[in-house]
């Protein structure tokens, strides 16, 4: 078991360079499974989820080489249509599998699909759009595996009741080389999700967005070999954007997507939180002036992100005043409250009084645990200081990270695991940026 000891606190200055999109990596490297050609990916980062995905394409029949920051993707001689339990089970990303699987060898057999402990998080709107497409879906319990099968994926009109991201990439997956059109409504804007359509469209797909939040896919015989860079990571930028104002220093990123960080921006800027662009594709963010407490609701793009709400708790707790943190996306996102509340946190939970919760929130109500919350109250500032913390999911583990990183005296943080899930060498960037973070192997230490 390796954790994270570090001592605080630290003002972070420097350059960083941010790395892929995880979010976009991922299935990038899913798409691959459309052809038996050659399929280049750049820009790609060194993390967990990434190497675990690797790991299912070597079982699905792929050799895939990561030189640097690059993976070229081969066929082997043989290929199966199951993701073995001990690999597929840690990666929710895995059950993407299930479309290219089911189009091209009319079977597939995955685990239920692992990763955060963020919600529920159910795949049933994936299951039920491959349905519609023809696919045979049965969930086992007796050996935790889906079996799908489907003698031809044949297109259909496809409306999502909720916004979901991962749920639109899985059936443009499937419908192209299905037969036929396929209509998605309701289908996600994500800018990850675009960067994939561009990835397929490199590859021979013929995929068009129609309209206001509708994709359609005109299903294609065959795939063809690509060479193709993926987008930076825009939810690393704002990782170091809070890194650098939260820690009072200054750090300019390169490989900056600021146009796609609006709502981030727009919340930054009424809390007086500093940046500029230095260049196209650099950003300096930096602390000016002391933090004034601001509210954010998350919600699907082009609005406030999921991702960013738990580093944005930890900057509204150096910020004067009270803020409220409502999370709309998910019903399970506020683990690391009770971390912070162990450096000295002042945070509430609430409920906001929502008429039709049904239909506001964009997970499934029905699903969500007794005694969760989906608000927050922050007061601040708070002058943080050291624990031993726990992380539970990625986005939570950067931020508890950046709360030791600001925290007076030495803190241990267990689960560093998520963290490596979607960060790139994490310590070592920071530490290059003036942190002071170890890593040790627990029985390494007496």
């Amino acid at each position: 078991m390796e954790k994270f000891i570090v001592d605080g606190p630290a003002k972070l200055i420097g350059h960083v360079m941010i790395a892929g999109a995880k979010n976009v990596a991922l299935k990038a490297l899913v798409a691959s499974l459309l052809t038996d050609e050659d399929i280049i990916i750049k820009n790609v980062p060194h993390i967990r989820d990434v190497h675990l995905m690797l790991e299912v394409l070597g079982h699905l029949g792929k050799h895939a080489a990561l030189t640097g920051s690059t993976v070229t993707i081969t066929k082997n001689s043989s290929h199966t249509c199951t993701v073995p339990l001990e690999v597929g089970a840690r990666l929710r990303t895995s059950s993407m599998v299930l479309g290219p699987l089911l189009s091209r060898y009319g079977k597939a057999i995955i685990p239920n699909p692992g990763g955060c402990r963020i919600g529920a998080r159910p795949i049933d709107r994936h299951i039920d759009g491959l349905k519609a497409m023809g696919a045979s879906i049965s969930y086992t319990s007796d050996d935790g595996y889906f079996h799908a099968e489907a003698k031809e994926l044949h297109g259909a009109e496809i409306t999502f009741e909720k916004n979901t991201h991962t749920g639109t990439e899985t059936i443009l997956l499937a419908a192209i080389l299905a037969k036929g059109t396929t209509t998605l409504h309701n289908a996600a804007e994500e800018v990850e999700v675009d960067n994939l359509i561009d990835l397929l469209q490199h590859m021979g797909a013929h995929i068009k967005r129609t309209g206001k939040r509708e994709i359609v896919i005109e299903g294609v015989s065959s795939l063809h070999s690509a060479e193709f860079e993926i987008m930076p990571d825009r939810n690393e930028e704002v990782t170091f954007a809070v890194a650098a104002i939260a820690s009072t220093g200054d750090i300019t990123v390169h490989n900056s997507r600021r146009q796609y960080l609006g709502a981030f921006l727009e919340a930054l800027t009424k809390a007086g939180g500093g940046y500029e662009a230095i260049d196209a594709e650099s950003t300096r963010y930096f602390y000016k002036e002391a933090l004034t407490a601001v509210d954010v609701t998350t919600e699907i793009y082009p609005g406030f992100m999921t991702d960013w709400q738990a580093p944005w708790a930890l900057l509204m707790t150096q910020a004067k005043g009270e803020s409220v943190v409502h999370e709309t996306v998910f019903e399970n996102r506020f683990t690391y409250v009770e971390e912070l509340k162990k450096m000295g946190a002042r945070i509430t939970y609430f409920d906001p009084d929502i008429k039709n919760p049904e239909e506001f929130y964009n997970f499934n109500w029905n699903d969500r645990p007794v005694d969760t919350h989906q608000a927050i109250r922050i007061t601040g500032p708070t002058n943080l200081h050291n624990a031993v913390l726990s992380i539970n999911d990625l986005r939570a583990g950067a931020t508890l990270l950046l709360a030791t990183i600001i925290g007076s005296g030495k803190s241990y943080l267990y689960g560093i695991e998520q963290v490596d899930r979607g960060y790139e060498h994490i310590e070592k960037r920071l530490c290059a940026l003036g942190a002071h973070i170890d890593r040790v192997t627990e029985d390494a230490i007496s």
